[in-house]
């Protein structure tokens, strides 16, 4: 079904029916958008759920000026930012020296770098998420709507309200970043 089909659904009386399909349409897309930034399940679970009762409420008034996903990924993007900053307002521990070795005697800084240890697709997405964790929260945004979501930087401009310039540069510096960390340049 369309997004328009959706909206006329919605507006024509069908309400609950229609945003379910919507939900259902557009879920794990959101989810995944959210859990990249978020990283927890239950959080990202949380951050979803405030995320469609804001669609559901906005939906009423929803003009169609941006596409309805791009609306939606504003919402969830908005929604994660808030949940992210709350959260690092809360956090009252400090984070450890990445140089600490833990239980096993590895060095973190040294495992990055892959110093004698076998190199696996399971190592390189954990290394990968680690160089994306180490992003300031913007460009950890924009690294993951344009890599993983291979989102088009013109749809990152309606989401992000960012001119398309700035996007590219942000962009073209996270992956800057995200190179130097996995070739252990940090």
């Amino acid at each position: 079904m369309t997004d328009s089909e959706l909206l006329d659904m919605f507006h024509s009386g069908s309400r609950e029916r229609a945003f379910t399909l919507l939900v259902q349409k557009y879920q794990e897309r959101v989810y995944y958008h959210i859990r990249r930034m978020v990283k927890d399940h239950d959080d990202t679970d949380d951050v979803m759920q405030n995320t469609f009762m804001k669609v559901w409420r906005g939906l009423e008034n929803f003009r169609a000026d941006a596409q309805l996903f791009t609306w939606m990924y504003r919402i969830a993007t908005n929604e994660t930012l808030t949940f992210l900053n709350q959260r690092n307002r809360k956090a009252t521990v400090a984070f450890e020296n990445n140089d600490a070795e833990d239980e096993e005697g590895y060095a973190p800084a040294n495992y990055i770098k892959g110093d004698s240890h076998q190199v696996d697709a399971e190592d390189i997405q954990a290394r990968l998420q680690r160089a994306i964790e180490s992003l300031p929260e913007k460009q950890k945004i924009v690294f993951n709507l344009r890599y993983y979501d291979e989102m088009p930087y013109e749809q990152m401009s309606e989401v992000l309200d960012t001119s398309v310039g700035a996007l590219k540069a942000s962009y073209h510096h996270a992956a800057r970043k995200v190179e130097s960390f996995l070739l252990g340049e940090h």
